[in-house]
């Protein structure tokens, strides 16, 4: 049975858990909020103001997800220390403070930490949430953080493979494997154990593995903003490489930072990463890449010249309605 087909019966992505579930389903596209909710277009460093209030605010809107990054040092090079929060640390705090919005990673740094350590955090973020992390993953894209920690920089894809495979085999009760991360031989276990029947792992960018390992492994695929074609080109790629790795099809998510106009047919102008737009062209935008094969779009409010809540109720009330999942 082809891509196709399955869309046509309308069949659903694997039902890894609820935060898996309620964000992805083929066909559709729905939209989320990279943290910090604010904006900080002159610096590097967010405020971190009414962080938490921010994201009950967008729960409350009905967005479906709010995504951290994983960011050890700040990098003046980089130019965003993210939320500056530790992810896991903060995972946990918005599990207690939140109640369905799905809490994602965008993606952890798996080359800089130990998978045990990884592997527990995460499945102890999935369980406090009862069930709404997804987990992205990634090789790391910042060479000053490598010798901080004296891991070597060019090492990164074989270190991000041997930890994947870590973290999806002590998710097995009385775990065995043997890597360069260490060697469990089934006497010990790791818990707690995800929720769902995993946990949903999301492979960002290529993270240094060829595009069919990627799809034969991971639970989705994170990819960058490209021109509409070659997007499209790629998606189909990996979902053909999925289907003939014998695997189910997959979903495909994206950032996009915005700067929301006033005026609602405001034109789109590029920005960093993203575009300067009114409602009316980014409704377009999105049509655009939900008919691609784009599954997910993570927004990015940092440059919005707009006060941000008031940025948050217009999304919600003139674009979320057009864009969410049957699983929602």
């Amino acid at each position: 049975m082809t891509f196709a087909q399955k869309l046509d019966l309308g069949e659903r992505f694997a039902p890894i858990n609820l935060g898996y579930s309620s964000v992805f389903s083929p066909g559709e596209l729905s939209l989320g909020l990279v943290v910090p909710i604010e904006s900080y277009p002159n610096s590097s460093v967010p405020t971190m103001t009414d962080h938490v209030k921010r994201v009950q605010l967008a729960e409350t809107l009905g967005f479906s997800a709010v995504w951290l990054r994983d960011v050890p040092f700040n990098v003046p090079a980089f130019g965003d220390a993210g939320q500056t929060f530790d992810p896991f640390v903060y995972l946990g705090a918005l599990a207690m403070q939140t109640q369905s919005i799905a809490l994602g990673a965008a993606s952890i740094i798996l080359p800089l930490r130990h998978p045990a350590h990884v592997a527990k955090a995460a499945a102890t973020a999935d369980v406090l949430s009862g069930g709404r992390l997804i987990l992205g993953v990634a090789s790391g894209d910042r060479p000053e953080e490598y010798p901080a920690l004296s891991i070597p920089f060019a090492d990164r894809d074989v270190r991000f493979r041997e930890a994947y495979e870590y973290i999806r085999g002590v998710a097995d009760r009385q775990p065995t494997l043997n890597n360069s991360f260490g060697r469990v031989s089934g006497g010990i276990d790791s818990l707690p154990k995800p929720v769902g029947v995993k946990l949903p792992l999301l492979i960002t960018g290529s993270s240094r593995q060829s595009p069919e390992w990627l799809a034969a492994n991971g639970d989705g695929w994170m990819t960058y903003p490209r021109p509409a074609a070659a997007q499209s080109r790629l998606i189909q790629e990996y979902r053909s490489n999925a289907l003939t790795a014998g695997e189910f099809d997959k979903p495909v998510m994206e950032p996009l930072y915005i700067d929301l106009d006033d005026d609602p047919t405001a034109p789109p102008q590029a920005i960093h990463l993203g575009l300067r737009l009114g409602t009316d062209a980014l409704r377009t935008y999105l049509e655009s890449r939900r008919e691609i094969g784009v599954n997910h779009v993570a927004l990015n409010l940092r440059f919005c010249r707009g006060d941000v809540e008031r940025t948050l109720e217009k999304l919600a009330v003139e674009i979320l309605p057009y864009f969410t999942t049957r699983n929602s």
